[in-house]
């Protein structure tokens, strides 16, 4: 492994892992070196994921630690099991999100738009809160939240979840600037759209994924495992002076 990437020795836990960009971060941390701790709201759905990388990468790599991310007793007990299994965490991704609304904001409920921003900057802050005092003592840690290129842009389908992505922007360029001398990064990863379960309703359409594609500079969406060397590279050695910042990966989508 080329040491810039190998992440040998480090622990990482990914929110939202038993499925699409999570799901693939995980994998590839793993692939890396890293002992990964898989979470999602439900078990069965983490166990699958945590046995494909244990098959692979070899027995005790990843374990199952469910957390819903709504709870901030759930996502405190996330932290504690995984310090008590592994002793530590390195390196934390911030990926489960919500969006339970599509469509122009007069028409989103109070109950829709606290959800989206609570679980998609509150939680995250509650989560990043409960984890960075241990890297803080160890000087050393990374934490990496999954923002989207919503963030930079305005939508009348997607706009309280596009709100809630840009203020993750700004959580990561604050808690960077808090945490910055202790030696821990906080950054972004902004994806375009991804063939993702959780962004169907926006390419199950022939026709406005047609759109979509004619859009973007290399005329398609991206795959889940696109996103995870981003990743990869803000949680390892190559990014250690990365810090506040926001990597889009998009193909090229929000320069067309």
């Amino acid at each position: 492994m080329p040491s810039l990437f190998d992440m040998t020795g480090k622990v990482a836990v990914v929110t939202g892992s038993s499925r699409g960009i999570g799901r693939a971060i995980a994998e590839r941390f793993a692939e890396h070196g890293a002992k990964v701790v898989v979470s999602s709201r439900k078990m069965p759905a983490c166990e699958e994921v945590t046995k494909a990388i244990n098959d692979r990468f070899g027995a005790g790599t990843a374990v199952s630690i469910p957390a819903n991310i709504s709870s901030k007793e759930e996502l405190k007990n996330l932290v504690d099991k995984t310090t008590q299994t592994f002793g530590k965490i390195d390196v934390l991704v911030c990926n489960a999100a919500s969006n339970p609304y599509y469509g122009p904001l007069a028409g989103i409920s109070d109950d829709q738009f606290r959800k989206i921003l609570e679980n998609n900057i509150i939680a995250n802050n509650w989560l990043i809160s409960y984890t960075v005092p241990q890297m803080i003592e160890r000087n050393d840690g990374s934490i990496i939240i999954i923002s989207s290129v919503g963030g930079y842009k305005g939508s009348t389908t997607i706009g309280a979840y596009c709100i809630s992505k840009a203020a993750d922007l700004q959580l990561a360029r604050n808690l960077a600037v808090e945490y910055g001398k202790h030696n821990v990064r906080v950054n972004c990863i902004a994806p375009g759209l991804i063939k993702t379960d959780f962004a169907k309703a926006l390419w199950d359409n022939p026709d406005t994924l047609k759109t979509t594609e004619a859009r973007s500079p290399m005329r398609r969406i991206g795959q889940p495992d696109e996103i995870a060397g981003g990743a990869v590279f803000l949680a390892s050695k190559a990014g250690a002076f990365v810090n506040g910042q926001s990597i889009v990966i998009d193909g090229g989508g929000t320069i067309s």
